[in-house]
């Protein structure tokens, strides 16, 4: 997934590393099971991945598996800058949040969508 920063473009899957998987699964507040399963990793490959601290995922396909989650889940995976180090933070505010609940409540027919 490439994102741009400021005019310049950096591949994301590029700057994940076993900490911003934890912090991300943290701040959501979701299971290293529920995050497997929507991620299509399995539990295991996701202890060994955060076991590895702040070392760069190598697979490629494990890194787009994480993105995918984090996506799913509403976590936004903050890059290096500034003098500060890379981090996670929530995709949505706590108004947008509150504006989707009130949306998803209001009654009528219901069915599937992407929010998380």
């Amino acid at each position: 997934m490439n994102v741009s920063d400021g005019g310049r473009v950096h591949d994301i899957e590029n700057d994940i590393t076993g900490r911003l998987v934890a912090a991300g699964r943290a701040l959501v507040e979701v299971g290293r099971e529920d995050f497997a399963k929507v991620s299509g990793l399995s539990v295991d490959a996701l202890v060994l991945l955060e076991a590895g601290g702040s070392a760069w995922i190598q697979s490629e396909s494990d890194a787009e598996a994480i993105v995918r989650a984090f996506d799913a889940f509403g976590v936004v995976v903050v890059d290096e800058g500034d003098g500060l180090g890379a981090g996670v933070r929530l995709k949505f505010t706590r108004q947008d949040v509150k504006q989707l609940v009130r949306l998803e409540t209001e009654g009528g027919i219901t069915r599937s969508d992407d929010s998380p």
